[in-house]
């Protein structure tokens, strides 16, 4: 049986001012773009909200640009956006990497980099890219603007700092100096969801390294005792082993805990194997 619609309210903006007053006086409403998570919710019959702001239309929020030299990425930029932006193949590769691993081609035209955000799935594929890239939130009401540090944005499975009356309107990067690097694991070579994905950055200078990961915690991990593990030349298997210390995977349909241990380890030492320079 389809899912039953008629009692839903759907609020469409004209601007982004616009959608803020709505956010706050009409509240409480769901911010929705894409709809690649949402619809599937209602397909089974488990959303239970029944008011929604459709910011689809508010172009404003899909810019790529840099601004002062800071990287910013619009919100409701897709992922097939970020495929094809010159500007984050120069500038953030790995982002454009992950964007290719999001479903098909459908999912990459509509799914947003906001969403995949917002949707607070620890097995979000560009959460990683965005946690080793030092990434700031930008969130905004109609009185005030404020960044709050990607690895500080969630606080539990699919829990943020996000208001009620906010909406994450931008994200900042600032430049990633060192190699970037980018691997997902699931079922099959296309379309499915991460049983594991990392991301991670290798500077020649020196500078510690920065290895996020998801799929293995309620929310995407950086991991401050692996990188000092390699940072002070302790060898891949020690990190390894903090790196197993430092996770917490759990048995789902998707995969098993110790499979999940065995494949982070693996890929932090091809990790620490393809940025080598030689």
């Amino acid at each position: 049986m389809p899912p039953v619609i008629s009692h839903r309210r759907l609020l469409q903006p004209r601007s982004l001012a616009d959608a803020l007053k709505m956010l706050r006086d009409e509240g409480p409403v769901v911010p929705m773009a894409g709809c690649t998570d949402l619809y599937v919710s209602l397909n089974f019959g488990t959303l239970t909200d029944t008011r929604f702001l459709n910011l689809w239309r508010l172009d404003a929020l899909r810019r790529i640009e840099l601004r002062g030299g800071v990287l910013s990425i619009g919100a409701l930029a897709t992922h097939s956006d970020l495929i094809r932006s010159p500007l984050i193949g120069k500038r953030l590769p790995m982002l454009a990497a992950a964007a290719r691993e999001v479903g098909g081609v459908q999912i990459q035209n509509r799914g947003t980099i906001g969403g995949n955000v917002a949707n607070a799935s620890p097995a979000g594929d560009t959460l990683p890219v965005l946690a080793a890239a030092d990434a700031s939130v930008v969130l905004r009401r109609p009185d005030e603007t404020r960044r709050v540090p990607f690895n500080a944005f969630y606080t539990g499975y699919r829990l943020t700092v996000r208001r009620p009356d906010e909406l994450i309107i931008a994200f900042e990067i600032p430049l990633v100096r060192g190699r970037q690097w980018f691997r997902k694991v699931g079922t099959r070579a296309a379309q499915s969801i991460s049983k594991i994905v990392m991301a991670g950055v290798r500077d020649p200078a020196g500078e510690t390294p920065r290895v996020a990961i998801g799929s293995v915690a309620p929310t995407v991990l950086r991991l401050p005792r692996t990188e000092a593990a390699l940072a002070q030349g302790r060898g891949v298997d020690a990190a390894q082993r903090i790196l197993i210390e430092e996770i917490a995977p759990i048995d789902d349909i998707r995969s098993t805990a110790e499979y999940r241990r065995r494949v982070a380890a693996n890929l932090l030492a091809r990790f620490w194997n393809d940025t080598h320079r030689g």
